[in-house]
């Protein structure tokens, strides 16, 4: 997969240089690269914003650096157009996995008020991290591309896999432990020791429902029980 973003603030995507997204861009399976958008204004003095018209506080980004960055993005990358902003559809893991089988795809991070109302023309879909405010849509690119990347075949090894991930099935991950069995007086579950995996199976199930009910009830309400996990949770009562 072949990403490109563009930005005012190239370097803060360095991030992606590093941990789990560096090695595969190491091994060829995906690639990102950054545009300052900045550097396709015409402005003289090198400006991307302008005062909105009709008055009212802060900066909006000019169409015309925009709409030249994207279309010259296109010139390598014919992904769809990503705008990070708050009017878009919240951002969840189903819209992860759909957009992990895009082969290219290019994202625009906006800033101050946003951008300006005739450059969403180049706009394919417009994202949302949720009804909070960030300082720039480079906070909100990160996080979602990097669960899109994550998702790319090869990036995870089968150590790292996301299938049985929070969210992977709409429910939350169940408990983890790890070395050693015992710290500061609490255990690790004894059916964790049992070497059974059906019975460690059938654990993590009830844990992963439960959990999911108590902390997440708008998740929770839009699982269709199967008759194993009406059996695990009436074994509970």
């Amino acid at each position: 997969m072949k990403i490109s973003i563009l930005t005012l603030f190239p370097e803060m995507f360095n991030i992606f240089n590093h941990s789990i997204i560096g090695k595969a861009q190491e091994k060829g399976l995906i690639s990102i690269d950054t545009l300052n958008i900045r550097d396709y204004t015409l402005n003289k003095h090198k400006k991307v914003d302008d005062y909105p018209y009709g008055g009212g506080a802060g900066m909006v980004m000019a169409a015309q650096p925009v709409v030249d960055s994207i279309r010259a993005c296109k010139e390598k990358n014919n992904g769809k157009v990503i705008f990070l902003g708050p009017k878009g559809k919240t951002f969840n893991q189903k819209m992860a996995e759909e957009l992990s089988k895009e082969e290219n795809l290019i994202f625009l991070c906006g800033h101050y008020e946003g951008i300006d109302e005739r450059a969403f023309k180049e706009v394919d879909m417009e994202i949302s991290l949720g009804d909070f405010v960030l300082t720039g849509g480079e906070m909100a690119a990160i996080p979602v591309i990097d669960s899109i990347l994550r998702l790319v075949p090869g990036v995870l090894n089968k150590s790292e896999s996301h299938e049985d991930e929070s969210f992977s099935e709409g429910l939350l991950e169940y408990p983890q432990y790890t070395r050693p069995e015992i710290f500061e007086g609490e255990s690790v579950p004894a059916v964790l020791l049992s070497g059974h995996h059906e019975n460690i199976r059938k654990w993590r199930r009830l844990q992963s429902l439960e959990i999911t009910k108590e902390r997440r009830p708008d998740l929770y309400k839009d699982i269709i029980l199967t008759k194993e996990d009406k059996k695990l949770l009436n074994s509970k009562k």
